[in-house]
């Protein structure tokens, strides 16, 4: 990406940024004006996300890169932000869930806190900025901004229950970014720099004296990042903090915990590739099977689960744990289905946290003494009067033929069916697909943990069907009688958008998992990416006879 173009790759984290200081400037009223710009900012950076992917596609080339100097220093020593196909797509995921989230909180959250607006967008701007970053020290400045954000959004709305929880998320989170910068530290002494492309560059230089502080360091800032991204037994805190959230914010909250398996992936492929002599792979027995244990818990989490919301927090960590053992086998086929399954889990689990709140509501309408449908409007000629042998009757010998479904009530029921399907990756759905293609390069590895990941993909399968049967059942196959549920087309719509989402992955299936295939692939052979970020030249100035 040259020329003019590459200006954009800086926009994604100006952009909100933009909204949010114009938004603080409005004061603490006019919430209607916010709204509107807050809109009109998300829904400009899913357009820049779609047009910057669409750009890099149009390079033909499986390693592309679109390279922005902020402060038109040279590499190593200014900032430096790097789009390339893996920070594209969460760039574009995170533009989805964050516009579905927003769409849904305009129907009544965005109202039950001032700065509602504010701090969606600094948590935009906090999480494009950490897909973009191509240095340590600003993926923590990044990490801060978005962790600060989702402080406020956590509480929004306050409740006892939510304020024990944003608690135990705030203290997990301040210790997690206090190893996070010893981390940086100790990779800072070690190899005197922070850029990403320049640490790997330098590390088979690293002495043999000093290898073992290099991991150690490696270790420490890993634990930061695999803490965010909810490993056992790091993950207590995400069950009680995404289950008392709101609904929109548990939604935008399914992408906060790839932000940490995002890291992981990014610097573990950069800087202990298969190649990297001592340090070949370092930590993957680690990541695969502390993968496989959170995989593990949160399947057990999922059957055990009474509650839908309890079942969404846990399906989120059945989701890092699949994602954090298959990258740690270091096997691009087996990372390309888990890309793919990424951006499947992702966009289910935001929206079947939206459906939380309408389910919830709905099982709580009271009955009227007139909201009993008996089924005698439909059908007036059986009034007092047996019906004709043969005739399908409920379990209070009323009528069923004919008898209308509510829309709301088939809306939830088939949305909730979907978002069960792609969770528990049966067929047809992205879900299936993404397994389908774990699976397939499990059986060629030819390893105990392989085989360990590939029965616990499909015992994890089951354990979730089984548990949306049960909770399903509940909501929608009970004699007791209940009026129709009210539901708001600003409610039903992102659900609809994320599910629609996912419906294009699985119709358009080959072309996506050759797109995660070749991620994969660039991801593990980091030398063009670091070719990529030191060919990189800052602009002449003309202030001073066109010297940088």
């Amino acid at each position: 990406m040259t020329g003019g173009l590459s200006h954009l790759v800086v926009a994604p984290v100006l952009l909100p940024l933009a909204t949010a200081v114009l938004m603080l400037l409005l004061g603490e009223g006019r919430r209607q004006i916010k709204a509107v710009f807050n809109l009109l900012s998300t829904v400009a950076g899913l357009l820049l996300a779609l047009y910057l992917l669409w750009q890099l596609q149009a390079q033909g080339q499986p390693a592309a890169f679109g390279i922005y100097l902020p402060g038109n220093w040279s590499v190593p020593f200014g900032i430096v932000l790097v789009l390339d196909r893996l920070s594209a797509l969460m760039l574009v995921l995170t533009a989805c869930v964050g516009l579905a989230s927003l769409l849904y909180a305009l129907a009544r959250w965005h109202q039950a806190g001032v700065y509602f607006h504010v701090l969606f967008q600094l948590q935009l701007m906090g999480l494009y900025g950490a897909f973009l970053t191509a240095d340590l020290f600003n993926l923590f400045v990044f990490f801060e901004v978005l962790l600060a954000a989702s402080y406020g959004l956590l509480l929004h709305g306050g409740g006892a229950v939510r304020v024990r929880a944003g608690l135990h998320y705030i203290a997990v989170n301040l210790v997690a970014s206090l190893l996070f910068l010893i981390g940086v530290a100790v990779l800072y002494g070690v190899t005197g720099t922070l850029n990403m492309a320049d640490i790997a560059a330098k590390l088979p230089l690293v002495p043999a004296a000093d290898r073992g502080l290099l991991h150690a360091g490696a270790a420490i800032l890993a634990i930061a990042f695999l803490a965010k991204a909810a490993l056992w037994p790091l993950n207590f805190w995400l069950p009680g903090a995404y289950g008392a959230a709101s609904a929109p914010v548990s939604a935008l909250f399914a992408i906060l915990t790839k932000v940490g398996v995002y890291a992981v992936l990014r610097l573990w492929t950069l800087c202990f590739p298969a190649d990297a002599g001592s340090s070949a792979l370092f930590g993957s027995g680690a990541l695969v099977w502390g993968g496989v244990l959170t995989l593990a818990f949160g399947a057990v989490g999922m059957l055990a689960s009474q509650q839908l919301g309890r079942f969404a927090a846990y399906s989120v960590i059945t989701s890092s744990g699949t994602l954090i053992a298959a990258f740690g086998f270091g096997a691009p086929v087996l990372a390309g289905g888990a890309l793919f399954y990424l951006a499947s889990s992702t966009l289910a689990a935001a929206a079947l946290f939206l459906l939380v709140e309408l389910l919830e509501r709905a099982r709580q309408v009271e009955l009227g003494p007139d909201a009993i449908d008996t089924g005698q409007d439909a059908l007036p000629f059986f009034v007092n009067a047996e019906p004709p042998p043969g005739t399908n009757l409920d379990d209070e010998e009323e009528v069923l033929i004919g008898r209308a479904i509510p829309a709301a009530l088939a809306f939830l029921g088939v949305t909730f069916a979907v978002c069960g399907l792609v969770i528990s990756g049966l067929p047809p759905f992205s879900g299936f697909v993404a397994k389908l293609a774990m699976l397939t390069a499990l059986l060629d590895l030819q390893r105990p943990a392989a085989w360990a990941l590939f029965a616990l993909l499909l015992l994890s399968g089951l354990m979730a069907a089984t548990a949306l049967l049960r909770i399903g059942m509940r909501h929608f196959w009970t004699a007791e009688a209940r009026p129709a549920p009210r539901l708001r087309v600003v409610e039903t719509l992102p659900i609809g958008l994320l599910l629609a989402v996912g419906l294009a992955l699985m119709l358009r299936g080959e072309a996506a998992l050759d797109y995660m295939r070749q991620t994969a692939y660039t991801l593990h052979t980091p030398a063009a990416y670091i070719d990529a970020v030191f060919s990189v030249r800052p602009r002449p100035s003309p202030a001073t006879g066109g010297q940088p």
